[in-house]
């Protein structure tokens, strides 16, 4: 469910009690490359950035690691794994 903070910026999921939000990042959020996946693009990385400096906590999610999970229960152990990594 989408959420737009205060300051008018839409997250993909968030939750307002922690400040935390989860940003699934398709293929316009990376710089297009035959060298190197994943480079983040510079409108992407200035909304990360703003957001961080507001006090919220990130939790991307990339479209090319998301589309290699095959079911929900992968999908479900690779959302619980990012977020303990990020709140450690």
């Amino acid at each position: 469910v989408e959420f737009v903070t205060e300051e008018g910026l839409s997250l993909d999921m968030a939750q307002p009690e922690t400040m935390t939000a989860i940003e699934v990042d398709g293929p316009t959020h990376y710089l297009k490359s035959k060298w190197k996946q994943g480079i983040k693009n510079g409108r992407t990385k200035l909304k990360s950035r703003i957001l961080r400096q507001l006090g919220w906590t990130v939790l991307h999610v990339p479209y090319f690691e998301w589309d290699t999970l095959i079911d929900a229960s992968d999908q479900d152990t690779y959302l619980d794994s990012k977020i303990k990594s990020r709140m450690q």
